[in-house]
């Protein structure tokens, strides 16, 4: 009897194994809990995001927005002096006003006030009454010497504009940086100031 009950507990301290059927369930439990949390998950995501507004006008598709790169604009190594001397002689042949736009390419409003220049109406208003000239300041330690020759303070944020007569008379100067926030300013302000300074 003893040899018996020995026989017995041995058999019960084997590891059973388990049958194919059993081994199915224990995957189907674990599939059916991951389904469940998933779910769980995306009502949660799409219940905490505001819905998008409906409205009954249709909303035309867009094709997706490039990144922006900066223009090119202002020439390192442009020569100002002779520059705006030969915009003074196109002006003076076409009975227009010179436009001397300070600024640098790596300035996000100086990319801003180009951006406008050539949007119409003021791309009309540009080439019809002004000769513009680019003049590159560096990172604001160039060509400062041009600037104060036509009373444009850099210090005060570029763009900065002069306008001058066919002759190189100073019209105006923006001795304030009226300009310096471009980016937050509406293409009309160009506008407004191209039909105020216009020959």
């Amino acid at each position: 009897m003893k040899a018996a009950l020995r026989e017995d507990m041995a058999k019960r301290q084997l590891p059973r194994k388990q049958t194919p059927a059993k081994r199915s369930g224990v995957w189907i439990a674990v599939v059916v809990v991951v389904i469940l949390a998933a779910a769980g998950a995306f009502y949660l995501l799409r219940k905490s995001s505001p819905a998008p507004e409906s409205s009954t006008a249709s909303v035309p598709q867009s094709s997706p927005v490039e990144p922006y790169t900066p223009k090119r604009i202002y020439s390192e190594t442009a020569d100002p002096q002779a520059d705006i001397a030969a915009g003074l002689r196109q002006a003076a042949q076409e009975h227009k006003r010179v436009i001397l736009d300070f600024g640098g390419d790596w300035c996000g409003d100086c990319q801003v006030l180009d951006i406008y220049f050539h949007q119409p109406p003021n791309s009309e208003l540009l080439e019809k009454n002004f000769v513009l000239v680019h003049v590159w300041i560096g990172h604001m330690d160039r060509n400062l010497d041009v600037a104060a020759k036509y009373g444009v303070p850099i210090n005060r944020g570029v763009p900065a504009l002069a306008v001058l007569d066919p002759d190189g008379k100073v019209v105006y100067s923006q001795a304030t940086g009226q300009f310096a926030d471009m980016r937050h300013m509406e293409s009309n302000s160009v506008t407004d100031f191209l039909e105020k300074w216009k020959a």
